[in-house]
């Protein structure tokens, strides 16, 4: 049987029969690519919505998020990495089919809940499953928010954004060097915000990680990208600490944190410190 290719992402892995591809969440099943973390849940919790970090969507209210296992990008300064590294044979889940997890959110709407966020891992790679769930929801009149390293491809995004009431993005550096050692396509993110701001509100994260994308340039060019689609999309400017295979580096110090952040605001009306 001839290999098929997955188009969710600018991998666009070529898969023999249970094959799976480089974000460990994909593969191809009877020459169909399917989401194997289809509805398998690592995570699930009531979060205010701020800690998405959304802080312009509905503030004050909280969102039921939900994570599988799974990522697409390999960054060695990753925070999930207990989840978004890891395997199904290395996962400890619950499943819970769609139609479950929109109950769950409505039970939880006289504690505050809006709706559901799918976060922890990278979403995206499980795509089918945030389809579905988020066409539902959407039918509940349940607020739908995802929290993504947005390195996917344009096509299957515009099925499902129209369904998205807010993304947060990490943008986690402004150079193709940057995203070339995370094993990301820093064209395709770029793109993906751009498409994102159209459907949905938006917002973007980047980590601040010393020696990697700490220089006031980058942090300019980044602003001066985002101001140029809509200088009111808030960007979270946080603090790095040393986790997973990045810990020989030292905690960012705050006041880089708060001086890169003052040079977001030439441009952008909203920036927050994160992590301080």
């Amino acid at each position: 049987m001839s290999k098929i290719e997955c188009k969710i992402c600018p991998h666009n892995c070529k898969l023999n029969e249970n094959q799976i591809g480089i974000c460990k969440a994909r593969s191809n099943i009877n020459g169909e690519i399917i989401a194997i973390n289809y509805g398998m849940v690592t995570g699930i919790s009531l979060d205010p919505i701020e800690k998405k970090p959304l802080r312009k969507f509905c503030p004050g209210s909280k969102i039921l998020s939900v994570g599988s296992f799974g990522c697409n990008l390999k960054c060695s300064f990753c925070q999930n990495h207990r989840i978004s590294m890891v395997g199904k044979d290395e996962s400890s889940y619950q499943y819970i089919k769609p139609e479950d997890l929109v109950k769950a959110a409505i039970d939880l709407i006289p504690e505050g809940n809006i709706g559901i966020a799918y976060t922890y891992n990278e979403p995206l790679v499980g795509y089918e499953y945030v389809r579905d769930c988020s066409i539902i929801a959407n039918k509940n009149n349940l607020k739908n928010v995802v929290v993504t390293n947005g390195c996917f491809c344009e096509e299957p995004m515009k099925e499902i954004l129209p369904y998205i009431d807010a993304l947060n993005i990490d943008l986690k550096g402004f150079t193709d060097e940057f995203y070339n050692n995370i094993g990301g396509n820093f064209e395709a993110v770029k793109n993906f915000i751009k498409l994102g701001a159209k459907t949905s509100h938006i917002e973007i994260t980047t980590l601040i990680i010393p020696g990697e994308n700490d220089s006031e340039g980058e942090i300019r060019n980044l602003s001066n990208f985002i101001a140029s689609i809509d200088n009111n999309i808030p960007l979270h400017i946080s603090r790095f600490f040393p986790n997973y295979k990045m810990n020989d580096k030292s905690a960012t110090n705050i006041s880089s944190v708060y001086s890169l952040s003052n040079i977001a605001r030439e441009k952008l009306n909203f920036v927050y410190e994160g992590n301080c």
